[in-house]
């Protein structure tokens, strides 16, 4: 039996490693805001149950087990984020909190009646895509809006979904997943980025930029 705590915790060990970043104590006790020594000691455990291999001061890896539960909880949580929305109204910036109390507690029923209401989405309302019953996750191939050259016309496929004021102010900007946009100009220095989506020009931070995922349009 698997516990609220370790599938947060092997969700986290998969997103960090996901995103080519090193999966470290320390690293996943900044993402779950606890202290390293739980961690460690969470780490302990999850070896000993061969959900992930794990030996102090090397990178820390999920086992086939420990990957099917953690695709498992992010299938549940995505398609919980868009039932929010598109069924109850959330709007975006809301539906990840909610999605966080949930995944954990409904049946496997339950999902698939999530899943046929829905029309078998392949994608959560941010842009991430949602994992198959059988644990297959699409390889996605976006770039973040930093690395697209101006000049560049592009359309946004994710937002990173880490923080509600983001969500926000990017939903106030209607720049939301399947938004084309041309990118016009960056300022040097890590300086802002101005975009043109339809007939409105909006200057983005570099901060905002990193959580914005595109397609470049040929």
């Amino acid at each position: 039996m698997t516990t609220q705590a370790i599938e947060d915790y092997l969700k986290v060990i998969f997103k960090l490693s996901s995103a080519g970043k090193k999966v470290s104590t320390s690293a996943i006790a900044k993402k779950l805001s606890v202290a390293q020594a739980s961690v460690t000691g969470m780490l302990k455990k999850l070896a000993e149950m061969h959900l992930i291999e794990y030996l102090p001061y090397k990178e820390i890896r999920l086992t086939e087990a420990g990957r099917k539960i953690a695709l498992e909880t992010i299938r549940h949580h995505r398609l919980l984020e868009l039932y929010l929305k598109e069924a109850m109204g959330y709007s975006w910036d809301k539906v990840h909190e909610e999605a966080e109390h949930l995944e954990h507690h409904i049946s496997e029923e339950f999902e698939e009646k999530i899943d046929e209401f829905l029309g078998r989405p392949t994608v959560d309302p941010h842009g991430a895509p949602i994992p198959t019953k059988d644990g297959h996750l699409p390889e996605e191939t976006y770039k973040p809006l930093t690395q697209v050259k101006p000049g560049t016309r592009a359309v946004i496929r994710r937002v990173s979904d880490d923080d509600p004021e983001k969500l926000r102010y990017l939903g106030k900007l209607n720049l939301y997943p399947n938004t084309e946009i041309d990118v016009l100009h960056r300022e040097p220095f890590n300086g802002p980025t101005k975009i043109k989506a339809g007939d409105k020009m909006h200057y983005l931070s570099k901060e905002l930029c990193d959580n914005i995922y595109v397609d470049e349009i040929a």
